[in-house]
């Protein structure tokens, strides 16, 4: 089928999230769909989507796999004699919509359900305060000094490179968050 749903409600949609239980849970699948959509349409939901009341945050996922909608404007042509705008198809291979129980929407490609948990980056370690150096086996000792200063520039300069890499995902994490304040790494 094109079109599959889904409405779960009670103890059994518990496993879906603890909101589920009450709201009930919504699963809706659209599978090789096909749609054909005019502008008009589009502009026109907005008023029927809108409400005085505030509603109930009902958990859903909403997966689209190998879909195809053409949207094809349909407004009056301003100059009579221009072709008319051209059709935008619009091809999903396979697309995952949650709606979790704090009422946001997340959109997820196909990859991205394998992996659940967010990716974390790791944290700059702090330096231990005291460096503890092993005995030097005899005969080597002379190189391993020669060796020190070049590998704590070379610490330094790592050190260096770190800290502005830091720097600089801090300053993209504050202008993704300038668009999106709910963006979370």
């Amino acid at each position: 089928p094109e079109v599959c749903l889904r409405l779960e409600v009670g103890p059994g949609a518990a496993v879906h999230s603890p909101l589920a239980v009450q709201n009930g849970f919504l699963r809706l699948l659209l599978h090789t769909y096909t749609a054909e959509l005019f502008m008009s349409f589009l502009t026109n939901l907005g008023p029927f989507l809108e409400d005085e009341i505030i509603p109930e945050v009902i958990p859903m996922e909403i997966e689209v796999v190998d879909a195809k909608i053409t949207l094809k404007d349909d407004s009056p042509q301003v100059y009579p004699t221009s072709p008319g705008p051209v059709p935008i198809t619009l091809a999903v291979d396979h697309v995952v919509v949650k709606r979790r129980d704090d009422g946001v929407f997340y959109l997820t490609g196909e990859d991205s359900q394998k992996q659940e948990k967010p990716v974390s980056v790791p944290q700059e370690q702090p330096a231990p305060a005291k460096s503890v150096w092993a005995a030097p086996a005899p005969g080597t000792h002379g190189l391993q000094l020669k060796e020190v200063p070049e590998l704590q520039r070379e610490l330094q300069t790592l050190k260096i490179a770190l800290a502005e890499a830091n720097m600089d995902k801090a300053r993209l994490l504050q202008e993704i968050r300038k668009y999106n304040p709910l963006f979370q790494l």
